[in-house]
């Protein structure tokens, strides 16, 4: 099955997708990588999900990578005696650690961490920010706030701290459990909530053992503020526009949208756009125009992936939604302006061989009439230096690991294919051509540019480029070696 876009789709699985009948449904109509949110479900649930999952990708013959999402601490405040109170502008409010059923004037916030963190003038936004507190006084067990913005505040409203970096690990000891029970299982990506610094993705890297790869979740100030470092040690990025517009002001969030995709770009490394995507399809089956111009936007600026949450987890028209997100990637990437912009947006690197290499296959590609690129990769690096050139011709990753296809699944334009270890490059070419015809990327009377490392199956060796074509016979004849 190959998709006509290059934009890649993951679909967040739930209540609405866990049988085998959706699953695959969302798959042929153009699902590339499942999400398991483990905020929601328990592990048997999680685990039949993944099961049907391989059993589709086993079904269908094709390569289908796995996100298992990490939930992330969560910051709530306590409960209420009569379950809610209203805020009102101006009024005083306490925080602090005692757990006596709150009021009107005070209520518990049981995370001391936060106390250790506060100082005067700090914000506190409760219940997704609809509720805005200033920190007034504060010590180790309490904060006394102002009422900026009021409302209604319940039992459990989680609570953001946007404006300092709290004293908290990414992963909770839940978390912990999860990372382990997704690893075992055999998930090829894991994402990272609440990452603030570097050290939070290195300690996630630590835990996996090399099991999945780590992708960071950005969705607090501090780690847009420290997003180079946090880039530099993870293996892909999410931007999570959610709790992000929550703590940032809303009208910075599409700029930062637009620097986050383009530095991943930049580091070849696979970024998705998520959250809040198609919503209204939660409940109908056709989207607001404002939200097709928003998925538009992302595969416009570059993005591997757009990504869809409760739209294909619980809500009513699941497979719509991933039609919906098929059809305008397809149409946006046919308008003669796409080309265009992905162009003017693109880094040239060519600071090893490697780079070299990818660079002048897009090139040479771009200025014959070459109809694949197709590369052999261990890791799925090389693929990922292919798609940062995000050329004009469609991309054939080749590698005899399942692994490193189902990861591959989540990048820009790669199409995966698996193939028996090469030793010889001639026997490598020969795969590339059989997969370019056999997929329908190219005619026996076409070229295609094959790309792979000497000595073989070795990480980080790619030295080769070869314009081939797509004649077996003939590469078998003038190609002995």
């Amino acid at each position: 099955m190959r998709r006509h876009r290059n934009v890649k789709i993951v679909a967040t699985l739930g209540p609405a997708s866990s049988d085998y009948k959706m699953i695959r449904a969302l798959f042929e109509a153009g699902a590339d990588v499942f999400r398991l949110n483990m905020s929601h479900g328990t592990h048997d649930e999680q685990r039949a999900r993944h099961a049907i999952i391989r059993q589709v990708e086993q079904d269908t013959g094709r390569p289908i990578g796995v996100l298992a999402d990490l939930q992330g601490p969560k910051l709530r405040v306590g409960t209420f005696a009569g379950g809610a109170h209203d805020l009102e502008d101006g009024d005083s409010f306490r925080l602090d650690l005692d757990p006596t059923p709150g009021n009107g004037d005070r209520v518990q916030l049981p995370h001391p961490e936060i106390f250790a963190a506060l100082e005067p003038g700090s914000t506190l936004l409760v219940n997704d920010g609809k509720i805005r507190l200033i920190v007034k006084t504060c010590g180790p067990d309490f904060a006394n706030c102002t009422v900026v913005v009021g409302g209604t505040i319940s039992n459990r409203k989680g609570v953001n701290v946007p404006d300092v970096v709290l004293p908290l690990a990414a992963l909770s000891e839940k978390d912990r459990k999860d990372l382990e029970f997704a690893c075992e299982l055999g998930v090829d990506w894991l994402a990272l909530s609440f990452v603030q610094r570097p050290e939070d993705v290195i300690e996630a890297r630590a835990l996996a053992k090399g099991r999945a790869a780590i992708l960071s979740k950005i969705e607090k100030p501090a780690a847009v503020k420290a997003f180079d470092a946090i880039l530099a040690v993870s293996d892909g990025i999410m931007v999570a526009r959610g709790d992000l517009g929550v703590e940032l002001p809303v009208h910075s969030v599409p700029p930062i949208q637009k620097q986050l995709v383009r530095s991943a770009r930049a580091a070849a490394k696979p970024v998705i756009v998520a959250t809040q995507m198609l919503e209204s399809m939660i409940e109908n089956p056709m989207p607001t125009r404002a939200e097709v111009s928003d998925v538009a936007t992302a595969i416009y600026e570059g993005a591997d992936a757009v990504m869809l949450s409760a739209e294909s987890a619980a809500g009513k028209f699941p497979v719509e939604a991933v039609r919906t997100m098929d059809n305008v990637a397809m149409s946006v990437e046919k308008d003669p302006t796409y080309r265009s912009i992905i162009a003017a947006s693109r880094v040239v690197r060519r600071e090893t061989v490697a780079d070299g290499i990818v660079s002048a296959a897009r090139e040479i590609a771009e200025a014959t009439n070459i109809k694949a690129i197709a590369c052999f990769t261990q890791t799925g690096t090389t693929v990922g230096l292919v798609a940062r050139e995000r050329p004009q011709v469609p991309i054939i990753a080749l590698t005899p690991l399942v692994q490193t296809a189902r990861r591959i699944a989540l990048t820009w334009g790669a199409h995966c294919v698996i193939v028996p270890e090469q030793q010889r490059f001639k026997g490598a070419v020969l795969s590339a051509v059989h997969a370019a015809l056999t997929d329908g990327f190219a005619h026996e009377q076409d070229f295609i540019v094959v790309t792979a490392g000497v000595p073989f199956n070795v990480q980080g060796t790619t030295n080769i480029l070869r314009v081939a074509p797509c004649d077996e016979r003939l590469i078998s004849k003038v190609d002995p070696g």
